[in-house]
């Protein structure tokens, strides 16, 4: 009976390990105040959050323009419909799409699309903002696939997040259906600044 339940000690621990070491993965650099064990189970939980509703408000400096909008973002697993009211002067703009097919409509100039977002803001705004990492960062999450150096705050959630040339500041966080989510936001990019103000979080688990 002893050993038996040494057995299972040793498998557990050895599933917590690699589970940890799958939480943090070879291009994670993990800095900061916070647990990594928390942090983990932090990153696991908003990962499985596919689908949300967000209301707030957005600030953009660019080179050519500078200026704030009102923010609707509605995000169901891969699709998502992101609505800006009154951006820089030029009326409303919509992005929707999922991957591969992206539509941009501007209020009074047309509607344009491009196999991915970032190309369609760059030919139509002249905005270099990765969007499909945007996906991942309003949850407070490294997007997948690249380098990330993290900072953790001593609640073990983002404080600050580098990845891909973007620098990412987590100011404050609000909890919301169990999940603590970012609440205010700055984006510092190669020639583009972004400040996002989350006013209200509605997320939903739409997989399960």
């Amino acid at each position: 009976m002893f050993y038996r339940h040494l057995r299972h000690l040793i498998a557990f621990s050895l599933i917590a390990l690699l589970a940890g070491c799958a939480g943090f993965g070879a291009r994670e650099s993990v800095e900061g105040h916070g647990s990594p064990a928390l942090w983990s189970a932090h990153k696991q939980q908003l990962t499985q959050l596919d689908g949300w509703q967000i209301n707030g408000k957005v600030g953009i400096r660019a080179p050519k323009d500078s200026g704030s909008a009102t923010l609707f973002w509605l995000q169901r697993q891969d699709y998502y419909d992101i609505r800006l009211s009154g951006p820089l002067g030029r009326g409303a703009a919509r992005l929707t799409g999922r991957p591969g097919n992206v539509t941009l409509e501007v209020a009074n100039q047309g509607r344009y699309g491009a196999p991915t977002p970032e190309a369609l803001l760059g030919e139509q705004l002249g905005w270099s903002l990765p969007v499909s990492h945007l996906v991942w960062w309003v949850r407070g999450l490294p997007a997948p696939g690249s380098k990330s150096r993290v900072t953790l705050n001593a609640d073990s959630r983002l404080a600050n997040l580098e990845q891909d040339g973007w620098k990412i500041e987590y100011l404050s966080y609000v909890e919301q259906n169990g999940f603590w989510l970012p609440e205010r936001v700055k984006l510092h990019g190669p020639d583009l600044d972004v400040t996002l103000v989350v006013k209200d979080w509605q997320p939903r688990l739409l997989g399960q």
